[in-house]
């Protein structure tokens, strides 16, 4: 039986080789079904975005690099995934090195540049609502977003070379088993602790959203922006102000839960495997889904609960 780091290298779909057909069969169904889902529902919120011009906020421009950064998952990691689980497991394809690489440099470009998103359009919400509306002009120009959006690809880039690791440290003759398990466990660590800290920013972020609205409607009310259309909850006909209040801090906070249930797995399985032991495979396998799934549920959890984003939609689906 393989250890964590040769299970880790050797797998397209993140399973033991010596797994059975019908659980290989699954996953690769499962990966199709969710780069079929997340490559449309990405395709249009960016199509929404650009084609209308009540859509075309700055929140909701980190939300469609979010998306840009998901399709690479969606519409080009899984369904090799897809494809590659249905394959004997001695075909050359899944041995090439070279092959690895690059579907593990797809993998690390899109989760790096979608994890930043989060943290970007949780961090210009907060400003939004509990700034001064100069602060957010002058915090969001034109220049300066770009400016954001481009630093997250940028870093994204930087880390590409390193994040393939996790999973592809290369064969036997390039480097000693020792050493290969070793410089896994290392990266593995940075990896949970670069998003346990972004976790930790963003829900800063939207908890300090949920006690300005909660506790000062009045102040959110003087806001010259829009605020109904840069959070999750309907827009049109506006409730209640306490009732308001209510709904928009349970939309957020379900944002925060379906986050944390994708990405705290993946942290706390890379932890346990660094300081204690390695977590069974499955366990890490399940952990690794999870946080790939959140590609194909990040347009969703953003547009859902706007009405303008469903108005768009309606006038755009048959």
């Amino acid at each position: 039986m393989p250890n964590a780091s040769s299970w880790s290298a050797s797998s397209p779909l993140l399973l033991l080789w010596e797994d059975s057909s019908g659980t290989r069969i699954f996953l690769s169904l499962l990966y199709a079904v969710l780069a079929i889902s997340g490559t449309l529902s990405n395709v249009m919120v960016i199509y929404l975005v650009f084609s209308f011009k009540k859509l075309q906020t700055t929140s909701n421009a980190f939300i469609v690099n979010g998306c840009a950064a998901d399709l690479s998952v969606c519409a080009l990691w899984m369904p090799q995934e897809a494809v590659l689980g249905l394959l004997p497991p001695n075909s050359s394809s899944l041995r090439s090195a070279e092959y690895r690489l690059l579907r593990g440099g797809l993998l690390s470009l899109g989760l790096t540049v979608s994890l930043a998103s989060h943290l970007l359009v949780a961090f210009n919400r907060y400003v939004l609502i509990t700034k001064l509306p100069s602060v957010y002009q002058a915090l969001y120009q034109r220049r300066h977003t770009g400016c954001m959006i481009g630093l997250s690809w940028a870093l994204a880039l930087l880390l590409v070379p390193l994040l393939p690791g996790l999973w592809t440290p290369g064969s036997a003759q390039q480097a000693p088993p020792r050493q290969t398990d070793s410089s896994s466990r290392y990266t593995a660590l940075l990896l949970a602790l670069a998003v346990l800290g972004q976790t930790a920013l963003l829900l800063h972020c939207y908890l300090g959203i949920v006690r300005r609205v909660r506790g000062s409607a009045k102040r959110v009310s003087v806001l010259n922006f829009h605020l109904l259309h840069q959070l999750p909850f309907p827009a049109a006909p506006p409730p209640p102000r306490r009732s308001q209040r209510r709904l928009s801090s349970v939309s957020v906070l379900l944002l925060c839960c379906v986050f944390l249930l994708g990405t705290q797995p993946l942290v706390w399985v890379s932890l346990l495997g660094f300081f204690l032991r390695p977590a069974p495979p499955a366990l890490q396998a399940a952990s690794w889904l999870l946080l790939c799934s959140l590609s194909a549920l990040n347009p969703l959890l953003y547009t859902w609960r706007s009405e303008e984003f469903r108005r768009a939609a309606r006038s755009v689906l048959p």
